[in-house]
């Protein structure tokens, strides 16, 4: 297929008007710099931050004292393609009058000290974030807890923002092991990593490029790059080196060898579905976070997919590269546009294997009649934002942007309503395409007939029998290298006698197929 790329013209023009703001149904947030200081997005700012929370129900006054949080915080402006709008994001860190890491539970939030506020710009509903982390923690996933706010920096409101939890490893976030530098050895050293496949814009440490595409670009999260002991940073590169090689290699959909060796299927189906659902146009290739806890027996040592990040230009909220349409897969993103990052050919490839794409399969069902059914997820928009109803209009006040187009709004509504009704006409309309197209066939045990299936005896040294439970259309002999060895059709047969008395010592992969299903099984010759 063709490939285009596109050239993106950032707007420069701002677009706010001044408000008069003295309280609000929703918390203050009140950032006073130094004189002469502004915040910017190379150094943190030093500087008084101090929140009015009279609780719910009860009104906030700007004449009323801080009486939620009132101490100092470090503070910078944060993203990358979004500091190209007005309306800034802020990452910060609260802290002590000495500049010490000063852990508070903002807003009723769990307890830390690192914090986002994000303010929505170019998704005028002001809750695609919201929702998406809202989805992903209902399908029991970890994802960053928000409370909606306004603000106002050195007296100039800045309109609705919204706190954010940080992705990080903590006990009440990623809860993982800390991997602390003198863990170098033995289990110790197996977790806890956090990493993500990202653009080299923003904030970007040390990077490396996958073996196989250098336009897939893996970096350190937490503990950052600086962080960590060379034989940590060794550890997780090789264990994602070994990973892609198996899903890569003839043994990839093996229940013991295979992609299941490395991966929580679960969690790869989820991140997999919520990408879908949103069409997210940086979706796997930005901004996609994975992480890794320790191999000890007790807890899940294989790589979980996510936390769920950065969906502002999600659900038809971006005009190019198809992102707009409710039809056809995200993960072939490549095949449509030419960026500078790409997409992990393993998001393709694990759907080559039966059992993850018939386990994908039954748990789209699944959450399609819970959580991600039509009615429940616009029940979950109607129920965000309300939370914000008397504070948008203030928001879009300050930033009149209803009905003008704002890098890259595939719609532009007219009315708040309209745009509010889009977002769910898109999701409906993107599920139902979902529904009809997902691969996999949700039957208990399907899987089974194929990644089950005996070879016997084995080892062996001059033939081999298979038995199994189907009819076998065609099978097929790879060595360790995935070279083709052998391949015979077989219709009609469901068990198979196989010479193998012209094959060297060693090892070997057998697959069988059949109307679209395949497994794998290693058997030695001896």
């Amino acid at each position: 297929m063709k490939k285009l790329t596109y050239l993106f013209i950032f707007s420069t023009f701002s677009i706010c008007s001044q408000v008069t703001f003295t309280d609000s149904d929703l918390p203050i947030v009140v950032i006073n710099t130094p004189p002469g200081e502004a915040i910017n997005d190379v150094t943190r700012t030093f500087c008084d931050m101090g929140i009015i929370d009279n609780g719910l129900g009860v009104r906030n006054y700007l004449t009323d004292p801080f009486n939620h949080y009132d101490n100092k915080i470090s503070i910078e402006i944060r993203g990358s393609t979004s500091q190209q709008y007005p309306k800034k994001n802020y990452g910060f860190e609260t802290q002590d009058q000495f500049g010490i890491k000063l852990n508070y539970p903002l807003l009723g939030l769990p307890t830390e000290n690192d914090w986002i506020l994000y303010g929505p710009y170019p998704d005028k509903t002001l809750s695609r974030n919201v929702l998406t982390y809202n989805l992903s923690r209902k399908m029991g996933h970890y994802a960053s807890r928000s409370r909606y706010c306004e603000l106002l920096i050195n007296g100039d409101y800045k309109g609705l923002y919204i706190l954010l939890e940080r992705i990080k490893v903590d006990n009440d976030r990623v809860d993982i092991d800390k991997l602390e530098t003198w863990e170098t050895l033995g289990l110790p050293l197996t977790g806890g990593y956090i990493v993500k496949v990202d653009k080299l814009t923003g904030e970007v440490g040390f990077s490396w490029s996958s073996n196989f595409n250098n336009e897939v670009l893996f970096q350190f999260h937490d503990p950052e790059f600086d962080e960590l002991v060379p034989v940590q940073v060794s550890y997780m590169q090789n264990f994602l080196n070994d990973f892609e090689n198996t899903v890569n290699g003839p043994l990839f959909a093996d229940p013991i060898e295979g992609y299941s060796k490395y991966i929580d299927a679960e969690s790869f189906y989820d991140f997999f579905i919520l990408q879908e659902l949103g069409r997210t146009v940086d979706g796997y290739r930005s901004s996609s976070f994975m992480y890794k806890d320790r191999d000890d027996g007790f807890k899940n040592g294989k790589l979980i997919a996510g936390p769920m990040w950065d969906f502002n230009l999600s659900y038809g909220n971006a005009d190019y590269c198809d992102a707009d349409l409710t039809t056809g897969w995200q993960f072939n993103f490549d095949e449509i546009c030419d960026f500078t990052t790409a997409i992990p050919f393993w998001w393709e490839r694990l759907l080559d294997a039966p059992s993850y794409r018939n386990g994908l399969k039954c748990r789209w069902e699944e959450l399609r009649s819970g959580p991600l059914h039509t009615d429940s997820i616009h029940l979950m928009i109607d129920s965000i934002v309300n939370l914000a109803a008397e504070a948008r209009v203030r928001n879009f006040q300050r930033w009149p942007i209803i009905g003008v187009y704002v890098n890259w709004n595939a719609f532009v509504g007219q009315t708040y309503e309209e745009d509010l009704q889009f977002l769910k006409n898109y999701i409906q309309q993107r599920a139902a395409w979902i529904d009809q197209n997902l691969p996999g066939i949700c039957d208990v045990g399907v899987e089974e007939k194929f990644d089950s299936f005996e070879v016997w005896p084995n080892p062996s040294s001059e033939s081999i029998f298979v038995r199994i439970p189907t009819i076998i259309d065609r099978f097929a002999i790879h060595d360790v290298f995935g070279k083709e060895i052998l391949s015979k059709t077989a219709i009609g047969n469901k068990e198979l006698q196989i010479d193998i008395a012209h094959l060297s010592v060693g090892t070997y992969f057998l697959s069988l197929y059949s109307q679209g299903e395949n497994g794998t099984q290693k058997f030695i010759k001896k």
